[in-house]
């Protein structure tokens, strides 16, 4: 992505700064940037080339963008989306099953929840996939989730244990899980900070 475009994005979302993370590959730094209707063809393509064992509509995606602006990022580099985040407020220990609409954040949400996280293997080790999860943090903690949640996937269960996230288990959330496959593991990290009263 050229200096330029840059620019233009940053003048477009009326951000005065956008946190960059160098690619080891050398080739420029990629961006984590808000999430457009735009950009969700892209977004598919890397979900399909990173969770092939996972699909899901784009309705589902078009779904999280609509309910939750704030929780949805693209990661972009020279060569265009290289990852995306989802995120939304949800009910701590209540998983979403795979590929369905949610229809509304419930009114009760506990928790925040971190729906996909996928990176495209040229910018993984670049601390990309660590600065979202820092970022999606701070704004849980902001906006007063005691806890942050998800499903880990795709031997991920180390990346985030890393950053906090413990495995939870019990026989309904296993149940839930039933949607993934027998790896997926229920993850949650509580959040320093923030009284836990939701």
């Amino acid at each position: 992505m050229a200096p330029e475009a840059l620019e233009e994005i940053r003048a477009r979302e009326g951000l005065s700064e956008i946190r960059a993370v160098t690619e080891a590959n050398g080739q420029g730094a990629a961006f984590w940037l808000p999430m457009t209707p735009a950009d969700l063809p892209a977004v598919m393509a890397v979900a399909e080339e990173v969770h092939p064992d996972y699909p899901e509509d784009a309705a589902i995606f078009a779904e999280r963008l609509t309910l939750h602006p704030a929780g949805c990022l693209c990661l972009a580099d020279s060569q265009g989306v290289a990852g995306y985040v989802l995120s939304h407020p949800w009910r701590l220990y209540d998983i979403p099953a795979l590929n369905a609409l949610l229809g509304a954040i419930p009114a009760g949400a506990s928790a925040y929840y971190v729906h996909d996280l996928a990176l495209l293997p040229r910018t993984r080790g670049t601390g990309a996939a660590s600065e979202i999860v820092d970022r999606l943090a701070d704004q849980a903690r902001a906006s007063g989730f005691a806890a942050i949640a998800l499903v880990a996937v795709n031997r991920s269960v180390g990346f985030w244990q890393r950053h906090g996230f413990r495995e939870t288990h019990d026989v309904a959330l296993d149940r839930k899980l039933a949607s993934y496959d027998d790896a997926a593991r229920y993850m949650t990290r509580t959040l320093e900070g923030v009284a836990a009263d939701r």
